[in-house]
């Protein structure tokens, strides 16, 4: 999944968003956030929760493109002078996203200072991520695309956090973020949780042991 460069470590004192303008909103899960076609003027920063892009080509089924987290930006093609969404934004769970618009975007990327470089790495990263998440899908197997989406949704290792708990997943929610059926995630889950990759109550927490398995990104 994706992989946050060593450049834009410093986009972590971004953790509040504050500095980042704008104004946050917040979505139910699976609510759209935006959908492929419409006007492309801003982009989104992610506070809580995590987002699903997804590409639809004529009459096809819609693609998975992006699981995102927490610290994520995404929308950001508008940067470069896109004027159409190219994918549809939904919220995974309960989310709070940021929303920033293009220019003031624009205005801190060339403030030419640690900050701007920051910003600036980590959008133009998110060109490989996508790419790297695209291929992914193509040569994974569901079982490990499921621990990727587990991972990248906790963010896990992430100054230093051993276990993180994800809000409430159903495996219908799960196997349509992961493209295969609810009868497989809840066959993976369980197995997850007999070798103690995963605990569950009410919320799934999701432990080290299942990233030294998968060897995800």
């Amino acid at each position: 999944m994706k992989r946050k460069s060593q450049n834009a470590s410093h986009l972590w004192d971004f953790s509040s968003g504050v500095d980042l303008g704008g104004e946050v909103s917040s979505y139910r899960q699976k609510q759209n956030i935006y959908t492929q076609g419409e006007p492309a003027e801003t982009l989104f920063y992610i506070q809580k929760g995590g987002v699903r892009l997804s590409t639809r080509r004529n009459e096809r089924p819609s693609a998975v493109t992006a699981i995102l987290g927490v610290g994520d930006f995404f929308g950001e093609l508008c940067l470069a002078d896109y004027p159409l969404r190219m994918c549809t934004a939904v919220a995974l769970t309960a989310s709070s996203i940021r929303i920033i618009k293009k220019d003031k975007m624009l205005q801190m990327i060339r403030g030419k200072n640690k900050t701007s470089r920051s910003l600036l790495a980590h959008l133009l990263s998110n060109i490989k991520n996508y790419r790297d998440h695209v291929a992914d899908l193509l040569t994974s197997s569901a079982e490990q695309r499921l621990a990727h989406v587990l991972l990248r949704l906790a963010h896990l290792g992430k100054n230093g956090r051993t276990g993180v708990k994800l809000p409430h997943l159903t495996d219908i929610v799960l196997a349509e973020m992961v493209g295969t059926t609810r009868s497989r995630i809840n066959a993976f889950m369980n197995r997850f949780r007999k070798h103690r990759f995963i605990s569950n109550a009410e919320e799934i927490e999701v432990r080290p042991s299942l990233r030294k398995a998968f060897g995800t990104r």
